[in-house]
């Protein structure tokens, strides 16, 4: 009696098994959206560990990347990232914690989308923020911002 028990247990957890595998190996992929709010999500975890390489991995690795900031423009993803050291890391500088708020995708082909929303620092002397307009555009490695337009 307890070879049967054991095999029937061990048959109903092989099957539980199988059985979730397919579940995920039937998921659809991710849309659009999702993966774009993934990489904002990914965006404010590396921020707010002080990875400003990992909140760049978000953007296209490309001297055509293009940034616009008050009468400012900056071009490359080299230029940009040195302008966010500037900024947030420079002596005296602290880059906080950042959010981001009121985010809206909208696809435009299965290649592009833009994004607008707000975005927040808050460190411990003051508190930034203001609108964003993201145009994003998928690559082989995923969805990376190729044009960020940022106000405060």
């Amino acid at each position: 009696m307890r070879k049967s028990l054991c095999y029937v247990a061990g048959r109903k957890v092989a099957t539980g098994i199988c059985a979730l595998l397919f579940l995920v190996a039937a998921a659809p992929p991710e849309g659009p959206k999702a993966a774009i709010q993934r990489v904002l999500d990914d965006q404010a975890k590396a921020w707010n560990k002080g990875d400003l390489e990992g909140f760049m991995d978000g953007y296209w690795k490309s001297p055509d990347l293009t940034f616009s900031s008050g009468k400012d423009r900056t071009h490359g993803w080299d230029a940009t990232l040195q302008r966010y050291r500037k900024r947030y890391q420079a002596e005296g500088r602290e880059m906080g914690k950042l959010t981001f708020s009121e985010i809206q995708i909208e696809t435009l082909g299965p290649e592009s989308a833009f994004v607008r929303g707000r975005w927040k620092v808050v460190n411990s002397k003051e508190t930034l923020g203001g609108q964003f307009t993201l145009v994003f555009k998928k690559f082989p490695e995923g969805w990376r911002i190729i044009h960020d337009h940022t106000s405060s």
